[in-house]
């Protein structure tokens, strides 16, 4: 059993005391309320914190998840600031021992919880601002809560415009949510596969492929990609011929953290510490060190 649940931080590191604690190292107990099965390998976590807590999150940021004689892992956030009271979602692909044990967890079952942690999307920032969002693969779920955020914050925002992109039509997530997203007059969205089946009638080939699709308008345009690191190369190539300058251009990067708070050095990328610093960068802060890319 973990130790009584103490914070629930942002990206400082001074935590906010819980019934007389302030470790930032030690798990809230969170329980799990519901399960969803997204694909053969990710499910949909809904997690309740304990005494009606808000989990205080902006999109982009990520959790360490853990249990007790298994481990721990950082897991990105996939609801959005503005769905969530007193549960959030994780969307948790089977990929490991930790999450293969966590995929066989069942509703009413506990687990650890550490964060928010990181830095996220400024999305505030982008009031007034066109929205690309082009994620790929499993980079929907963290994408989603960046998504949603601006769905749900429309007249903030100029055009949304969603490229999404996965290996075959079995891999796409949220398909439910990307018809409701396809009906939406305020929402562009194209999905495409790398490999089709007999079934598969829309567009084919790698993400970049459709941005020849889009057209935007450089001067007023956000960008923001998340999807495996060999992705951002193509990608950002695309929004940089498409006239956006770095600064325009967001991304999330993966690493391995463990202590979620810049002590350990694992994540660490030259002198910068991807779960402090990231996991949210400008492609004109990554091209500044080596390594990010």
């Amino acid at each position: 059993m973990y130790a009584t649940p103490l914070i629930n931080q942002k990206t400082t590191l001074t935590p906010r005391s819980y019934d007389g604690h302030t470790s930032i190292f030690l798990p809230t107990v969170a329980t799990i309320t519901d399960i969803k099965t997204e694909t053969r390998l990710e499910k949909i976590f809904t997690i309740r914190l304990p005494n009606g807590q808000n989990l205080g999150q902006i999109p982009g940021q990520f959790v360490m998840v853990s249990i007790p004689g298994v481990g721990e892992a950082p897991i990105s956030i996939m609801s959005s600031p503005s769905r969530t009271t007193d549960t959030f979602r994780l969307c948790i692909r089977n990929a490991g021992d930790l999450t293969n044990v966590i995929h066989t967890l069942q509703v009413g079952d506990e687990i650890g919880i550490r964060g928010p942690f990181g830095r996220g999307f400024p999305w505030e920032t982008f009031f007034g601002k066109d929205m690309l969002i082009a994620p790929g693969g499993l980079g929907l779920a963290p994408a989603r809560s960046l998504i949603d955020q601006i769905i749900d914050h429309r007249t903030n925002f100029g055009r949304l415009i969603i490229l999404y992109g996965s290996r075959n039509p079995s891999e796409l997530l949220f398909r439910d949510v990307l018809a409701e997203w396809e009906k939406r007059d305020d929402v562009e969205l194209m999905v495409t596969v790398d490999r089709p089946n007999d079934t598969w009638t829309g567009k084919v080939g790698v993400i970049t492929t459709l941005f020849e699709h889009v057209q935007i308008n450089p001067f007023n345009t956000v960008a923001v990609t998340v999807g495996p690191p060999i992705m951002y190369r193509f990608v950002t190539m695309e929004l940089l011929g498409k006239g956006l300058n770095p600064e325009q251009i967001w991304m999330s990067f993966e690493r391995r953290m463990k202590c979620g708070v810049g002590k350990c050095g694992h994540c660490q990328v030259n002198h910068r510490y991807t779960c402090q610093d990231g996991p949210s960068w400008t492609y004109a802060e990554a091209l500044a060190f080596e390594e990010a890319l």
